[in-house]
């Protein structure tokens, strides 16, 4: 039953319930799953309704269909068990409606009433509650008026179950104050990249012995991969150019077609930053006019990055309102507000691009071009099907360029190859999986060429000589000497620091950082620096040996987050809202286990099979 402490949270609930629940039933005419009324199971003693299952599994279906653009079959459906995501949570709700029920939790005949009588669905053209429309929506969902209005008080009671046991969920503030202190504490430092030339003497090129010692310990680096000798026959739009005659006239109409590309009025790079209200929005023109702040400061006061409010280049008319007052400054400015889509906005103007005008004679090469290259791809489909057919009847590769006069080569193809065939990936991919039991068929490329593959050999992974990759094994000697080298140096010059001296009297090049961010970016140094001075405490220095590269860092000054700054206030809002939810889900998701084990479910497998099946 309903109390007075329910009814106003009741009010809004049930409005968003009911338009649910209308949504849900409207997206699925139910009468494909309407013969008698079969339960698909049962929690304590609430019962399934098979087409509340089904209603929801082709929401679900109809969903996932318009988010990748194609209809999707229900064995894909099954395969990414998108019907056993829904099942479960129809078995959830069914808990939570068992649960409501036990404790007494509902809502009153009045308040479902008043709110199927306003519902914008069920009204006529008067726009009053409209007992006609009503009808013919409880007829095409096959429902009767108490089983409609059973559902929507069932999915408010739940609602208000679901509110009861999240409402006041929140993280324990010591809890949210310690995540944030850690997350905003700050770290000062100086650090040094140690290099080739901070070494005492140059290192002595390594010999013709230390080349092959390394050569043989470490073979895997200098392989040959897996080499494919292919045999190809190729016709290319090129290949018919000089078959191509030029018609001046289509030229003109693709000029006159394509006319906005080569009159492109003068247009302005802008910014638009948008606020909830008029108010706001003048507020933060006047800080700007008076030079307390920049627009980037407003963007960023909004919590928002520069890019978040770059609309690029824009025409004038896009504009709206604001295009007359963008257009009227000659140099980079801020005007506004003005009205947009989005509310009240700032414009900030940051350049002008002029107006660009093309006449069809400084087009013409591009157009002969563009025009030449189609009539040459329309060749090659032209002759696509003789050479099909000539592959199709058994004729060699050989015997097909010379019949077709089209080009034949060979290529030695694995991961390192290059050339003009090799550039384009739908030849890649065709080289990569070719077998010597392939049928040579032809395969089209992305500029309108076609070709054909035959493997002839295969010729598997090897060691390069050793005089083929000298030059690279003797590099690699160097490299790794001079690494072994400055992680000596590194460590002698620690423990000077931690004998008194400083990084910076070293003799190395330093950087210093100030109030480094936890997730701050170190710049033209391995991501390792930044990670590892949070590991550290005041004074502590020490050599991180990361990515090859080699640095001394010494941590000078660990900064506590200032709990009372308005950037750590907003950190803590969000830290402290993220906690809480996280918890509230935890908290949901046990409430849900305990009552499931406590009602009880059993489910109707066969029933469940009948509505997949009447889904394939």
């Amino acid at each position: 039953m309903s109390t007075p402490m329910r009814k106003k949270r009741g009010n809004s609930v049930i409005w968003g319930v009911l338009s649910l629940v209308m949504l849900g039933l409207g997206g699925y005419g139910v009468t494909n799953f309407s013969a008698g009324r079969t339960e698909l199971g049962r929690v304590g003693d609430r019962p399934i309704d098979a087409r509340t299952y089904a209603r929801a599994l082709q929401r679900e279906v109809d969903a996932f269909s318009a988010q990748i653009g194609q209809p999707v079959g229900f064995d894909q459906v099954q395969a990414l068990g998108i019907d056993r995501n829904v099942l479960s949570q129809i078995v959830s709700a069914a808990t939570l409606e068992n649960e409501a029920a036990d404790l007494g939790i509902s809502v009153g005949d009045a308040q479902v009433s008043e709110k199927i009588m306003s519902a914008p669905i069920l009204q006529g053209v008067d726009g009053k509650f409209s007992r006609d429309a009503y009808s013919q929506f409880l007829s095409q969902q096959g429902l009767s008026e108490a089983e409609f209005e059973k559902t929507l008080r069932d999915e408010s009671a739940r609602t208000l179950l679901q509110g009861a046991v999240l409402g006041g969920v929140s993280a324990p503030a010591s809890l949210v104050d310690r995540l944030t202190a850690w997350a905003a504490e700050t770290r000062s430092f100086t650090f040094a990249e140690l290099l080739a030339a901070d070494l005492p003497e140059t290192l002595a090129p390594p010999t013709d012995d230390q080349i092959k010692v390394w050569y043989d310990a470490h073979n895997d680096a200098y392989m040959k991969p897996e080499t494919r000798k292919l045999t190809y026959i190729w016709l290319a739009p090129d290949d018919l150019m000089d078959q191509v005659e030029v018609d001046e006239e289509a030229l003109k109409k693709a000029y006159e077609d394509r006319k906005a590309e080569f009159m492109i009025p003068e247009q302005r790079l802008v910014s638009r930053l948008v606020f909830p209200t008029e108010e706001e929005a003048k507020a933060a023109k006047a800080r700007l006019d008076s030079g307390e702040a920049t627009f980037e400061t407003l963007v960023k006061d909004r919590g928002l990055a520069v890019d978040d409010v770059d609309l690029g280049e824009v025409a004038r008319d896009s504009l709206g309102a604001a295009g007359d007052a963008v257009w009227a400054l000659t140099e980079p400015g801020v005007v506004g507000p003005f009205a947009s889509d989005l509310g009240p906005a700032l414009f900030a103007m940051n350049g002008i691009l002029e107006a660009q005008e093309t006449t069809f004679e400084e087009a013409r090469d591009d157009l002969k071009s563009e025009w030449a290259m189609g009539r040459a791809r329309r060749l090659v489909a032209d002759r696509q099907g003789d050479i099909e057919d000539m592959l199709a009847s058994g004729a060699s590769l050989e015997d097909v360029a010379k019949d077709a006069g089209i080009k034949i080569g060979q290529i030695d193809f694995n991961s390192e190859s290059e050339g003009e065939l090799v550039g384009y990936e739908d030849f890649r991919k065709v080289a990569s999986e070719i077998t010597a039991d392939s049928f040579p068929a032809l395969e089209g490329l992305d500029d309108g060429g076609v070709f054909a593959l035959r493997l002839d050999k295969i010729v598997p992974a090897t060691v390069r000589p050793l005089d083929e990759v000298k030059d690279k094994v003797a590099a690699d000697v160097i490299s790794d000497a001079t690494h072994s080298a400055l992680l000596t140096l590194a460590e002698e010059s620690l423990a000077q620091i931690e004998n008194g001296a400083t990084l910076e009297g070293l003799g190395l090049v330093t950087t210093r950082l100030e109030d480094f961010a936890r997730e701050g970016f170190v710049a033209d140094a391995s991501p390792a620096v930044g990670q590892q001075v949070f590991e550290m405490t005041a004074g502590d220095s020490r050599v991180i040996d990361a990515e090859g590269r080699v640095y001394l860092v010494s941590l000078t000054a660990v900064t506590p987050a200032d709990m009372a700054s308005d950037t750590v206030k907003a950190a803590r809002e969000k830290i402290g809202g993220s906690l809480g939810q996280s918890i509230g889900r935890d908290l949901f998701e046990m409430f849900g286990k305990a009552t499931q084990a406590k009602a009880g479910i059993t489910l109707n497998q066969a029933a469940i099979n009948a509505v997949n099946a009447q889904m394939q």
